[in-house]
């Protein structure tokens, strides 16, 4: 409602001084924080020397009601009225002289408290011009109060921990609100809410809620509060106490009879609070002679034995509960390689059967792909050979031709069973007339050692992408070895 009123005012005041020369000068607006000071401008602008200022009258407008807050006179003084009487003043001594000057009525307001906060009118009367005026609005922010609280001292960390609040975070009293923020790397969620005031203010509370555990001790949690154009960071650690993690060191994987070193085993924990007892046992018997147990350390006092084999448990106590470690002990006839543990060795065991196995298959796999590409290469040869193996009539003996005809341009077919028979089958003239003998053959019955030669379609040889005869000055003749089946 002020903004309006202050608009038509200022309106109005420019219409006056249009048309009489007279004008009242304020800020628009003008903002301070509690506590703090401010100064509420008003100046008197007056083009007509002829018209006097009679008096000034500072007023505190809110709701629709006006209450005046000082008021100077040239004849009456300066008066500041209560409630501001305290705190609120006119800036320059020369409005209070005795001959005052009230061109200049600014006032400062100290200690500014929320309920300063309206719309004040400067009002000037004049004479013979009437009175001129003018508002300002003031508005009062408050910084919230910031204050970060860890709610759970004794945070624990259970197998079952349900979700506890382990901080919170406060923006008290802020006008506006202030805006709450986490910085952390814990993994929870915040809970926030507003309450609001009834002079205005609001008070902003954020809880962080987590599931305790063992990983969130000494972790950092930061409360980050902005408010207008400021930060504000807190920052606390927190304290998780749980029961105590185990682990026996000391058993290096070489022991062996009579080693002459000083060995032992030392129980490592880490608890919070600390650990206030250690027991150590020996899984199904009881502890070997010459062994010494001090707190969290059991020491050997001869040389090794038999007797130390076995499984060793370290029971670890504090006031969360009670944990357990346990190393299994071996006892060897001779020392391992130096530098060499019996784990060592496990694992390189392991390492080369992975890779013996792994060979194998390799080769396995590399024997039965050459098998297999032996077979298809022989099958290809077989069936490379072109369909004009066929019998043909006998042909006329031609003395030129044979003179010609080489030992290289006659292809044998040789069969896979005898060898001998193939040598023997060599020594065969290049041409053969089967007009008669394969009749014959057909009367008597095949025999091991029957194979004839036969004339070839050379047209198709001479095509093929696997020719085998070389090329001659008359027609290419080419035989190839029949074996007869009935």
């Amino acid at each position: 409602m002020a903004v309006p009123a202050t608009l038509w005012i200022y309106l109005m005041a420019v219409y006056l001084s249009g048309s009489n020369g007279q004008m009242v000068q304020m800020d628009a607006i003008k903002s301070g924080y509690v506590g703090s000071q401010v100064e509420l401008h008003c100046l008197f602008i007056n083009n007509n020397p002829a018209v006097k200022i009679s008096q000034v009258t500072w007023q505190k407008f809110l709701n629709g009601t006006k209450q005046n807050v000082a008021i100077a006179n040239p004849t009456m003084g300066v008066s500041v009225l209560n409630p501001f009487k305290e705190r609120v003043s006119f800036k320059l001594p020369a409005v209070q002289e005795k001959i005052p000057s009230l061109e200049d009525t600014t006032i400062v307001f100290s200690n500014l408290q929320l309920s300063d906060e309206a719309a004040y009118i400067c009002e000037y009367t004049t004479f013979p011009a009437g009175n001129r005026e003018n508002m300002v609005n003031l508005t009062v922010f408050a910084r919230p109060m910031i204050q970060m609280i860890q709610t759970a001292l004794t945070i624990v960390a259970q197998p079952s921990s349900p979700k506890v609040s382990v901080a919170t975070c406060l923006a008290a009293n802020g006008k506006p609100p202030g805006v709450v923020t986490w910085e952390t790397t814990l993994k929870g969620e915040p809970r926030t809410e507003e309450i609001p005031h009834s002079n205005g203010t609001v008070t902003v509370r954020s809880d962080y809620l987590v599931i305790p555990s063992r990983e969130m001790h000494k972790q950092k949690l930061t409360c980050v509060v902005t408010y207008n154009n400021d930060t504000t960071i807190d920052t606390i650690m927190l304290n998780v106490q749980y029961k105590p993690e185990v682990k026996i060191v000391g058993f290096d994987g070489n022991w062996y009879l009579n080693r002459p070193d000083k060995l032992g085993l030392t129980c490592k924990t880490e608890a919070n609070p600390p650990v206030t007892h250690f027991e150590w046992k020996l899984l199904n018997g009881s502890m070997p002679a010459g062994v010494e147990i001090l707190n969290n350390t059991l020491s050997l006092k001869g040389p090794v034995t038999y007797d130390l084999a076995g499984t060793y448990v370290c029971h670890a106590t504090n006031s969360i509960g009670t944990s357990s470690g346990q190393v299994e002990v071996n006892v060897t006839d001779k020392p391992l390689p130096q530098g060499v543990s019996g784990e060592t060795i496990g694992i390189v065991g392991g390492v080369v059967a992975a890779g013996l196995i792994a060979g194998v298959a390799i080769a396995v796999f590399v024997v039965c792909r050459h098998q297999q590409k032996t077979r298809t290469e022989r099958d290809n040869d077989l069936t490379d050979l072109p369909p004009a193996h066929k019998l043909m009539p006998p042909l006329k003996r031609n003395t030129d031709f044979k003179s010609h005809l080489m030992s290289d341009d006659i292809q044998v077919l040789h069969p896979d069973k005898e060898v001998e028979e193939m040598q023997e089958l060599r020594l065969h003239p290049p041409y053969y007339d089967m007009a008669s003998s394969f009749s014959e053959k057909l009367d008597s019955g095949p025999k091991d050692h029957d194979v004839h030669y036969a004339e070839l379609d050379t047209s198709v040889l001479a095509s093929s992408p696997c020719r085998r005869s070389s090329i001659l000055s008359g027609d290419l003749v080419e035989y190839a070895t029949i074996q007869p089946s009935l």
